[in-house]
């Protein structure tokens, strides 16, 4: 049997899979999650763990055999028995499809729409809607599925209903208010189910189901994000090394001039790039967005540029051609402050054109400013738009259409495989 000491910090959901597990199979785990044992932040930093730990995450596991784990799936999985693994070779495969599916299905979105909730992350509207539809995907899901079934896997409970509970722990607790989860009667009758066994129950102690949906307190995240800086200065502090004699190398790169801003000669200007885009991430593009866009538009500062891609006939299967944008936006990631972009995939497979609208800080396109930023733009044709001409407003009527062609709204990062007339979308 099992022996040994879980490192964690507490209220830790991962390591929740864990002690539950180690609850049904009897394994002998102690916790160690407060000082002096464990320090998070510290502990998990020193030379000593992470010699055994080398990502110095937690949770991880030492046996008292010397044994090391890390991954939470991984130690849950050591610390289970033949009954929660799955006591056949199907029934080991289920509950390995379960527990994939809690990681790639359920905790992503979970990790969207609770984390800022908490604090811990900054709201966007569009990401949170987005995963609130996704928890409804996944919802659905396991409700069809538990229809006819009390555990996930069997009749009794298994490493899968362990993982499964702990993934949807913090949005029953947090969002999932009645309202939401009474379309899927099923997936909360399974839940109260696993959560008031004695083992899960000497873990999580009392669930208590969340009444009303929590909402992103900006307040609390001004403050955690200050904690967190106190914090890190303290740390920097205490860590700061001793100054040591410069190698030759070193010497030659210190003495190398730093790069300057490419916009440091340009005036500045009234038009706040990062406010806009907030905007657009945030609130309905046609209705607010755009008109903010040219409310605030500086037309001595910013200039519109119109992209098209020069080879079209070199384009073939709509997923290298989305990978040729989204390529090109990695490369111009250091562009993000001072520009703007909406580049598009038109077409089919081996029939397809690439075109865009870019958004500039200056009169002149701002690839020659940088090295770094020329690696992509020759592949294109550039034509600068007047912005009070009528091509303008032709430019501005061709974004609209195709934002409702999008259902009104724009995403960051899609790279999709592209149907008739589907367009993914490139922004930075």
């Amino acid at each position: 049997m099992a022996a040994g000491t879980l490192y964690t910090y507490p209220e830790n959901w991962r390591a929740f899979k864990a002690q539950i597990a180690a609850q049904y199979s009897g394994a002998r785990l102690k916790i160690a999650s407060a000082s002096p044992a464990f320090t998070f932040g510290q502990t998990n930093r020193s030379p000593a763990f992470l010699s055994n730990f080398p990502l110095g995450k937690v949770p991880a596991y030492q046996g008292d055999d010397g044994f090391c784990l890390f991954e939470s799936n991984a130690i849950a999985h050591y610390l289970s028995n033949d009954a929660l693994r799955g006591s056949t070779p199907q029934a080991s495969a289920q509950v390995l499809q379960w527990v994939s599916f809690a990681d790639s299905e359920i905790i992503p979105p979970a990790s969207a729409w609770v984390f800022p909730t908490l604090g811990i992350m900054q709201f966007n509207k569009q990401a949170t809607e987005q995963a609130k539809e996704e928890v409804k995907r996944v919802l659905a899901i396991l409700n069809q599925h538990l229809n006819t079934r009390t555990f996930l896997v069997g009749e009794r409970v298994s490493l899968a209903d362990i993982t499964v509970v702990c993934s949807l722990l913090w949005l029953y607790k947090q969002v999932l208010e009645p309202a939401f989860r009474q379309p899927y009667p099923n997936v909360s009758r399974w839940f109260l189910t696993c959560v008031n066994q004695p083992q899960f129950k000497a873990v999580l102690g009392e669930v208590k189901l969340c009444e009303k949906m929590a909402q992103f307190d900006a307040k609390k995240f001004a403050e955690m994000q200050q904690q967190e800086k106190k914090e890190k200065k303290k740390e920097e502090k205490k860590a700061a090394p001793a100054e040591e004699e410069m190698d030759e190398c070193e010497a030659v790169l210190a003495s190398e001039p730093k790069a300057k801003d490419p916009f440091a000669h340009l005036p500045k200007s009234s038009f706040v790039m990062d406010e806009f885009k907030r905007k657009y991430s945030n609130e309905d593009t046609l209705a607010v967005a755009l008109p903010y866009f040219w409310d605030h538009f500086d037309r001595e500062g910013f200039s519109i540029w119109y992209a098209e891609y020069r080879f079209p006939e070199e384009l073939t299967m709509s997923f290298m051609s989305c990978n040729l944008i989204t390529g090109m936006f990695q490369r111009l990631d250091k562009l993000r402050k001072n520009a703007f972009a909406s580049v598009i995939l038109f077409g089919t497979n081996n029939d397809s054109c690439i075109s865009g609208i870019w958004v500039f800080r200056g009169q002149e396109l701002a690839f020659t400013l940088s090295e770094d930023w020329q690696i992509d733009y020759e592949s294109y044709t550039w034509r600068k738009l007047d912005v009070d001409s009528e091509e303008n407003d032709r430019a501005h009527e061709y974004l609209q259409v195709w934002l409702r062609k999008r259902g009104g709204k724009l995403f960051w990062a899609v790279a999709e495989s592209c149907g008739p007339r589907k367009m993914p979308e490139q922004r930075c």
